[in-house]
């Protein structure tokens, strides 16, 4: 690179800044580097496009972060659904299960639980209980 032809130490900043973030900017986004000439007449011009080519740059990167985060947005939109769908069916399954099971089955089941598992209700205030269903075995 020849710096020669730029009197002030901005001008050749400005150059290598231009370089340096076009050259970037197009690499990451996979595309052609764009390389701008200044010339010392028109060097306020100069310093006007190597702005806006950065500006373009900054434009087409956060294009295309949005797209991947709109992707991705999308993917977790649909683990949700997946987790939630699969949470009400275990929650029917679980129960299904408390029904058909006999109160020494569910004392037995219960006394083997941890506490924060047995009183919900204290941790999270609201909570409705669990539904008290009638004896028999379903066995």
């Amino acid at each position: 690179m020849s710096t020669g032809v730029y009197q002030s130490p901005m001008e050749v900043a400005v150059y290598q800044l231009h370089n340096f973030s076009i050259s970037f900017f197009s690499s990451l986004l996979g595309g052609d580097v764009v390389s701008v000439k200044l010339d010392n007449s028109a060097s306020g011009a100069s310093v006007v496009a190597i702005d806006n080519k950065i500006e373009q740059a900054m434009d087409l990167v956060k294009n295309h972060l949005m797209y991947a985060v709109r992707e991705e947005v999308e993917v977790l939109k649909e683990q949700i659904k997946e987790l939630l769908e699969k949470n009400s069916q275990l929650e029917r399954e679980n129960s299904l299960l408390k029904t058909l099971a006999s109160p020494e089955q569910l004392e037995k089941f219960q006394s083997r639980l941890p506490a924060e598992v047995l009183c919900p209700e204290e941790q999270s205030p609201g909570a409705a209980a669990p539904a008290q269903h009638s004896g028999g075995s379903a066995v």
